[in-house]
C-alpha cells in the first residue's frame, strides 16, 4: 500500500483542483507521539508526513487521510464522508490500544511540582479523595503546568497517568473550591475513562455527570471560572 500512496494523494488533489497542475508528493510514515498526519509545501513539492500507525490501514482510510490533508491546505470543505471513515478508524479499539502505548513509550510529560506556592494539588488530591472516593482512587503524578493557560484548566493524562492543573489557579486569589473543582474533574475522568461508543468517543458519560453534581461548591466553582 506504501507504493500506492503518490497515486492516492495525487486522485484526491486532482478531485479537489483539477484545474491546477499537479505538485510532486514526498510521503513518509513518520513516528509522531500520537495519531498525527501534516502536509506543508515547500519549493512546489508537498510534504506529507502521516502517522506510523496508519501504515497498512484500508486504502478507503488512506483516501479520507489524503482528502482531509488536502482540503485543509487549499481550504476547501471536507467531505463528511471521508471524516467519518478517518475518525471511525482512528476511534478503533485496536488503534486506540496503539496510541495509548506509543505515547507512553514515545511522548514526554515533562512532571513539574504538585506544590505550588499557594495550593498544593496533592493536598487537595487526598482531601477529595477521602471526602468522595472514600480512599480508593490511587493517586497519580499530580503537577501544576509550566505556564498560565486559561485555555486548558485542567487535563487528566491516562498515558502518563498525571493530573495537571494550570498555574493560574495558584493565585491566593483563586478560592480553594475552584481548585478543588478543577482536580475534582480530573478525578472523575481517572474514575470513568474515556468510552468508545462506536465511532464516537463519550469523554462524560452519565455516571460521570452525575458524580459531578455531588461536589459541594459546584455553582460556585462554575461562576468563578466564567469569570477567569
Amino acid at each position: 500500500m506504501r507504493e500506492c500512496l503518490p497515486h492516492i494523494f495525487q486522485e484526491s488533489h486532482r478531485e479537489l483542483r483539477p484545474r491546477a497542475p499537479m505538485p510532486e508528493f514526498a510521503i513518509q510514515f513518520f513516528a509522531f507521539a500520537n495519531v498525527n498526519n501534516t502536509i506543508r509545501l515547500r519549493d512546489g513539492k508537498l510534504l506529507v508526513r502521516l502517522s506510523d500507525l496508519l501504515e497498512g490501514a484500508p486504502e478507503s482510510v488512506l483516501r479520507a487521510i489524503a482528502h482531509i490533508l488536502l482540503a485543509k491546505m487549499y481550504r476547501k470543505p471536507i467531505e463528511r464522508v471521508h471524516a467519518t471513515r478517518y475518525r471511525r478508524h482512528v476511534s478503533s479499539r485496536e488503534i486506540a490500544a496503539k496510541v495509548h502505548l506509543v505515547r507512553q513509550m514515545r511522548g514526554r510529560k515533562r512532571i513539574e511540582s504538585a506544590r505550588g506556592r499557594v495550593y498544593d494539588l496533592e493536598a487537595i488530591f487526598e482531601t477529595l479523595n477521602t471526602w468522595y472516593f472514600h480512599g480508593l482512587l490511587a493517586r497519580p503524578n499530580m503537577t501544576w503546568s509550566r505556564d498560565h493557560a486559561r485555555n486548558s484548566l485542567g487535563h487528566y493524562d491516562p498515558a502518563h497517568n498525571a493530573i495537571v492543573v494550570s498555574r493560574v489557579f495558584d493565585s491566593p486569589q483563586v478560592p480553594r473550591y475552584a481548585v478543588e473543582y478543577i482536580v475534582y474533574h480530573e478525578m472523575l475522568h481517572l474514575k470513568h475513562p474515556v468510552k468508545l461508543r462506536g465511532s464516537r468517543r463519550c469523554v462524560h458519560p452519565a455516571e460521570f455527570a452525575a458524580e459531578e453534581r455531588l461536589f459541594s461548591h459546584l455553582e460556585e466553582a462554575k461562576r468563578f471560572l466564567k469569570r477567569l
